[in-house]
């Protein structure tokens, strides 16, 4: 294997749930429940996961989310435009716990 991430892992996401079978079905409950059509369109949903996939950064998740947004209807334009924004999100994150950086710094050099 080459890669760190097996992406013959993501079928076996449900092994995950052969020991407490009980929180599994609860979990798929929600996680169903949560991607449903309500304020916001399943097709909505899939993109804003497909971004938050790449700001917490797990290629599981990507590879799932590329599919759903496609299922969806979604096209390559508005999927790059949705990893943009979470590119600027966690860019902007980091430049603003720059702001720690700065207070630390300021303390130390008094």
């Amino acid at each position: 294997m080459d890669e760190y991430y097996d992406p013959n892992d993501l079928p076996r996401f449900a092994e995950m749930g052969s020991d407490v079978p009980e929180l599994w079905e609860k979990f798929n409950t929600w996680y169903g429940a949560v991607f449903e059509a309500g304020a916001l369109s399943k097709r909505e949903k899939a993109l804003i996961a497909l971004a938050v996939a790449h700001a917490v950064q797990c290629p599981y998740c990507i590879d799932a989310y590329t599919e759903g947004c496609l299922e969806q209807g979604s096209n390559l334009e508005q999927m790059t435009e949705a990893v943009h924004v979470a590119s600027a999100i966690k860019g902007g994150s980091a430049l603003v716990h720059g702001i720690q950086m700065r207070k630390i710094a300021e303390k130390v050099s008094m």
